[in-house]
């Protein structure tokens, strides 16, 4: 049973306005103990000298959000209904791009998929004077769809203990607010940036990042020089994760009546053998460890019987034709035929043990993304890294192919491949993604947003 009623699809956006303002009024009474403070401030000389942020002046000071209007901000995005491929996706980045130029920001709707399918656009523009870099933002308005075991009304944006509750709340539309507020904290302070600072909401990253990958035919992302994709990483640095392939392999025995199974090459059998290697598998050419920590391989699907049509009525007799299906994670610098190498050595294996086996490897298309590499220590790396030690004093921010972000795919594959552009993936949530209830920490969310404010003047500034 839902804590709150469902909304219903007809309910306008003045009423989801006024539950999102009840809502923050109930938690804003409560904002102290989670966060500190909204009234402090740190020097902007407090930014490391190794950065862009060298050109800024002791007397200038880093603005902090207001907890209240960031949550404010978050609850409306999680209240519209943005399932992947459906119009719930139009409402979402019309919204974001409403609120971008409300705030001053240069904001556009950019079609694709013969005008079914649309991401929003928000430019900062800088000065043009000094060395300000440009930055981009990138992240994924659609979300999976609600699963059964919810407790909670997955559109309500329910603030309870610490946490912030919706569907795609951790997947990503954490994210996505976070970075809309920094600009919005900065505007509000008046600070303003020498480059130029671009943020892209974009729809399709589940069918593997086609929104992405038409803002870049489109020509949109190609000025920035560094880019943040704000996936749930837990606030970690993921500096490198898996592209991915889909296989199925086709296992062909010999059946026989139960009777006479010791004559049998029984396919099921063979299947159950051959599972535990593809799941101890990894990939040959893995350049460093770090490739080799991207590499997984896992089976989801496993289906058997008499025939290729796979007859499930004869349970006496041995099955003589199996599929296993899965998938596999691989890292730059290696390919799909390393992956096929690494799956046929699985299945000689088995036919060790079952000489009369017959097997083939399918690849299957899929909606899949690149793989994504950044050295640890390229420039948006360390950046990224001073700025979670400024909000977060006495801490080192975890950075590297960590899993399980590693075995994730993530729109940063198509900045980085066809772009060539430098970038890090780092974002609120991770923790309680994509599961009934999910959720994100309301203290990893404010503190994203602290971090993207000090980067944003570092880098751009």
């Amino acid at each position: 049973m839902y804590l709150e009623p469902l909304t219903s699809d007809e309910e306008g956006d003045d009423q989801r306005s006024t539950r999102s303002i009840t809502i923050s009024a109930r938690f804003s009474q409560a904002t102290s103990s989670i966060v500190g403070s909204p009234s402090v401030t740190t020097t902007a000389s407090e930014i490391s000298s190794k950065g862009n942020g060298s050109r800024m002046t002791t007397e200038s000071t880093i603005p902090e959000p207001s907890t209240e209007e960031c949550l404010a901000v978050l609850q409306k995005i999680i209240q519209i209904k943005s399932y992947s491929k459906t119009d719930g996706e139009l409402h979402a980045t019309a919204h974001m791009a409403e609120i971008m130029k409300s705030i001053g920001l240069d904001s556009q709707l950019y079609k694709f998929d013969e005008g079914a399918r649309q991401n929003a656009v928000g430019v900062w523009k800088g000065k043009g004077k000094g060395k300000g870099k440009n930055l981009l933002f990138n992240g994924h308005l659609d979300t999976n769809p609600v699963t059964e075991g919810w407790t909670v009304d997955p559109w309500g944006g329910l603030i309870r203990d610490g946490m912030i509750y919706g569907i795609g709340v951790s997947n990503m539309k954490s994210g996505c607010a976070a970075y809309f507020c920094a600009v919005q904290t900065l505007l509000k302070s008046g600070w303003q940036p020498r480059g130029d600072v671009t943020l892209t909401y974009v729809v399709g990253e589940l069918q593997g990042g086609v929104g992405t990958a038409a803002l870049i035919e489109q020509g949109v992302c190609s000025d920035a020089d560094y880019f943040v994709n704000c996936e749930p990483s837990d606030l970690k640095a993921i500096t490198m994760h898996a592209e991915s392939q889909i296989f199925r392999i086709e296992l062909t025995g010999v059946t026989r009546h139960m009777s006479k199974r010791e004559d049998a090459t029984d396919a099921l059998l063979a299947a159950t053998d051959l599972i535990p290697r593809l799941t101890a598998l990894t990939f040959p050419n893995a350049k460093n460890q770090d490739v080799e920590a991207c590499n997984r391989c896992h089976v989801g699907v496993v289906r058997a019987g008499l025939g290729r049509e796979m007859a499930d009525w004869r349970p006496p007799q041995v099955a003589d034709f199996a599929i296993v299906r899965g998938a596999a994670r691989f890292g730059p610098g290696q390919t799909p035929e390393d992956v096929r190498s690494a799956l046929d050595q699985c299945c000689s294996e088995t036919r060790k043990s079952f000489p009369e086996l017959e097997y083939d490897i399918l690849f299957e298309y899929a909606d899949g993304m690149p793989s994504f590499e950044v050295p640890k220590d390229a420039y948006i790396v360390q950046r990224i890294n001073e700025m979670y030690e400024q909000v977060r004093p006495g801490e080192k921010q975890p950075t590297g192919a960590l899993a399980p972000q590693c075995f994730f795919g993530s729109d940063a594959g198509h900045l980085y491949t066809k772009l060539g552009m430098e970038g890090i993936v780092c974002g609120p949530g991770g923790k309680y993604n994509t599961m009934p209830d999910e959720r994100v920490e309301i203290v990893d969310y404010m503190d994203c947003i602290k971090m993207f404010v000090r980067l944003i003047m570092d880098i751009c500034g």
